[in-house]
């Protein structure tokens, strides 16, 4: 996976000293930030870099390709590096916590849908809403 950084530069992306700390930041996340999040790390490196040049960077990078936004239903966009490998998201929607998990049957069963159907898979995104079970007091 090559990084950010290079992939703008493929696209002919005018990449500025902050779109680069962005793009280093967005790098190495290993969670799903909103912009918010994103500048709160950015302006830790640079505290030049302004809330509206992550929207516009984000916006960018996203219409680029670069970026994948994510809705959880929570009424944030979140984002992650479109070449990620493949996986699905359960988020709890009582902590906000977001798991990525794949699962084989899960992945075989989308393909016979999509066969049944009469189409080829080519991608899929997979976000299952859910609450925790309670655990009984009753052993």
């Amino acid at each position: 996976m090559r990084d950010i950084i290079a992939r703008c530069e493929a696209k002919g992306l005018r990449m500025t000293e902050q779109r680069r700390v962005l793009a280093r930041v967005i790098g190495a996340a290993e969670d799903h930030p909103d912009v918010e999040e994103l500048h709160a790390r950015a302006a830790a490196i640079d505290a030049r870099i302004s809330l509206a040049t992550v929207y516009r960077t984000v916006k960018l990078l996203e219409e680029a390709g670069i970026l994948d936004k994510l809705e959880f239903g929570d009424g944030r966009a979140r984002y992650e590096d479109a070449e990620r490998d493949h996986h699905d998201h359960l988020i709890d929607v009582v902590s906000g916590e977001v798991i990525e998990f794949v699962d084989p049957e899960i992945e075989a069963l989308q393909e016979r849908i999509a066969a049944r159907l009469g189409y080829r898979l080519i991608g899929h995104r997979l976000e299952l809403l859910a609450v925790p079970l309670k655990k009984s007091s009753e052993a």
